[in-house]
C-alpha cells in the first residue's frame, strides 16, 4: 500500500462523521441547544491560530472597526471589552508567549530600536504604577489590555511588516471595513438631517463610542489614503478615479462627523507635512515655537479678554461650529474639558511621582473638581470618562514619567519616520512613510483633546503606524527602488 494511503481517511468515515454530527446538531436544536455549530467555527480559528498567526493578525484587524462593546449586549458588566477582537488579541498575547517559551524570538533589530524600547519603558511604567495604585485591581486589568494592544498591533506587526505590501493590506483591511461604518453612520446621520450637529454625536454607535473616535480615525486615515493616491501609476486613470472618490467619501464623513479636534489635527498634519516636505530645520521650528509661546504669555490678558469674548456655541452651522473652537466661556464641550484637565492638574500634584494608577482617573477626579469650574454636563461624583487628553491621563495616574513615557514614544517614533522619508532610496517608502507620519501627527494633535488608546478602535492604527515606521527603518530604509514598481509612485 502506498504510504500516503495511510494518512488519508476512508471516504466511508467522513460519511459516517458528516451524517452523526447533522443528527446530533438537529437532536440539540430541538432540546433548545443552538452552539454545536460554532464548533468547527472554533476548530478552524484554533488551527489558524497556531498556525498562521498573521491571518489571525488580519481578521483583528478586519473586525477591529465593527467590533462592540459587550455593555451592548449585557448590562451591569464590571468591566467592559469589545467584541470580537479584544478576546481574539488576548488569544494572540498567549500565543505570543507560548512561541516565545518554544524559542521563537522577534528580531533583536526590532527589539533594540529606539521606539520598541521606548514602549518597553512605557509598559514598565504602567506596572510599577499599577502595584502602588490607588485600585490594583482596575490597574492590572489597563495593564493587560495595553499589552496585548503592543504586543498584537506592534510586536507581531513589525515582524508581519518585513514585506511591504503586508503593510498596506494592514491599512486597506482597516480602510474597508471603516468604510462600511461611515456608510451605516451618514445613513443614520441623513434620517435626522446631515446639519444636525447633536445627532453627530451618537449616529455611529454601537461600533464607536462618539464622533470624538470616529472623527480621529478619519483624520489618521486621510493622510495614508493620499499615499496610496499618490502610489497609483499615471496611467491608471480608473484606479486614481476610484481612489479619488474614496479620499472625498472620507472628507464628507469628516465634515459631517462635526469633529473639532479631527479637523484642527488634519490642520496640524498639513503644517507638519509643510515642515518635512520643506526641510525646515529644527532650530527654526523650535525658535518659532519659543517666539509663539512668548507671544502668548506676553499678550496673555489681552487673548484671554478675546477668548472669553467668544460665545459662540457648537452648531450645525459648519462656520459657526469652527469659531466655537475658542470659546471657553460658554461652549461646554470646551469648559467640561478644562475641567478634566485642571481636575488632572489636581491629582498630579497630591500624588506627582506614581499618580493613582492606571485606569483609575474616572474614579478618582470627582473629588478634585471645583463649583466654580464643573458645567452643565459635569457630575457630581465625577464617574464620565477620562481626563481628555493622552497627556494630562497619564500625568494623573502615573506621575511624571508617565507623561513623559509618552512623549518618548512619540518623539522616537517622529525621528524615525522622518529618518526613513528623507533617508530612502525607495519612492514607495518615501510616499508611503509620509502618510504614516501625517496619520500619526493627527492623533498626536488630536491626544491633547481626547484619549482613545485604551480602545482597539485607535489602538490598531496608533501601534499598527507606529510598527510600519519601525519595519520601514529596520528592513526597507536602505532598499533600493524596486524595477518592477518603477513609475508606480510619483514625485512629491
Amino acid at each position: 500500500m502506498h504510504w500516503a494511503s495511510l494518512h488519508k481517511p476512508p471516504v466511508f468515515w467522513v460519511w459516517i462523521a458528516t451524517i452523526a454530527y447533522v443528527v446530533l446538531n438537529t437532536v440539540l436544536i430541538y432540546l433548545e441547544f443552538f452552539y454545536l455549530p460554532l464548533v468547527p467555527l472554533a476548530l478552524l480559528f484554533l488551527l489558524i491560530a497556531f498556525t498562521r498567526m498573521d491571518v489571525l493578525l488580519y481578521i483583528v484587524v478586519l473586525f477591529v472597526p465593527l467590533s462592540i462593546p459587550l455593555s451592548e449586549m449585557v448590562s451591569g458588566l464590571p468591566v467592559d471589552i469589545y467584541l470580537p477582537t479584544e478576546p481574539l488579541l488576548a488569544a494572540l498575547l498567549i500565543l505570543y508567549l507560548l512561541k516565545y517559551l518554544s524559542g521563537e524570538r522577534v528580531d533583536l533589530k526590532v527589539l533594540r530600536h529606539p521606539v520598541t524600547l521606548a514602549i518597553f519603558f512605557q509598559l514598565a511604567w504602567i506596572l510599577i504604577t499599577t502595584i502602588t495604585s490607588t485600585d490594583p485591581v482596575i490597574s492590572l486589568k489597563y495593564f493587560i489590555s495595553r499589552l496585548w494592544f503592543i504586543v498584537g498591533f506592534f510586536i507581531l506587526a513589525t515582524q508581519l511588516f518585513r514585506d511591504e505590501k503586508r503593510m498596506h493590506r494592514y491599512a486597506w483591511l482597516y480602510i474597508i471595513s471603516f468604510s462600511v461604518v461611515i456608510v451605516y453612520t451618514l445613513v443614520r446621520h441623513a434620517g435626522h438631517g446631515l446639519d444636525n450637529q447633536m445627532m453627530a454625536h451618537s449616529v455611529m454607535q454601537p461600533f464607536y463610542n462618539d464622533h470624538t473616535s470616529y472623527g480621529a480615525t478619519l483624520a489618521m486615515l486621510l493622510p495614508v489614503l493620499l499615499s496610496f493616491f499618490l502610489l497609483i501609476r499615471r496611467g491608471d486613470m480608473n484606479v486614481r478615479f476610484l481612489m479619488g472618490l474614496l479620499i472625498v467619501f472620507f472628507l464628507a464623513a469628516t465634515v459631517f462627523s462635526y469633529t473639532r479636534a479631527a479637523w484642527v489635527s488634519l490642520i496640524g498634519g498639513f503644517m507638519v507635512w509643510l515642515a518635512i516636505r520643506f526641510r525646515i530645520k529644527f532650530e527654526i521650528l523650535a525658535i518659532s515655537a519659543a517666539v509663539l509661546v512668548a507671544l502668548f504669555f506676553l499678550f496673555r490678558p489681552q487673548i484671554l479678554l478675546q477668548l472669553e469674548e467668544n460665545r459662540q456655541r457648537s452648531s450645525g452651522d459648519l462656520a459657526e461650529h469652527v469659531q466655537s473652537i475658542a470659546n471657553i466661556t460658554t461652549d461646554q464641550s470646551n469648559l467640561e474639558r478644562i475641567n478634566r484637565w485642571s481636575c488632572a492638574y489636581r491629582m498630579w500634584k497630591e500624588r506627582p511621582v506614581f499618580g493613582f494608577g492606571p485606569g483609575t482617573y474616572q474614579f478618582e477626579y470627582g473629588r478634585f473638581q471645583r463649583s466654580y469650574e464643573k458645567t452643565e454636563i459635569s457630575t457630581d461624583f465625577g464617574t464620565r470618562g477620562t481626563a481628555h487628553s493622552e497627556y494630562l491621563g497619564p500625568l494623573s495616574e502615573s506621575g511624571l514619567l508617565g507623561m513623559v513615557s509618552i512623549l518618548l514614544v512619540i518623539t522616537t517614533t517622529l525621528i524615525t519616520g522622518i529618518r526613513v522619508h528623507l533617508r530612502t532610496k525607495s519612492r514607495r517608502i518615501k510616499l508611503f512613510s509620509m502618510g504614516v507620519i501625517i496619520g500619526l501627527v493627527t492623533y498626536y494633535i488630536h491626544g491633547i483633546l481626547n484619549n482613545f488608546l485604551d480602545t482597539d478602535k485607535s489602538s490598531a492604527l496608533f501601534w499598527g503606524f507606529t510598527a510600519m515606521l519601525v519595519a520601514m527603518d529596520v528592513y526597507h530604509r536602505d532598499r533600493e527602488e524596486d524595477p518592477a514598481q518603477e513609475g508606480k509612485a510619483e514625485e512629491q
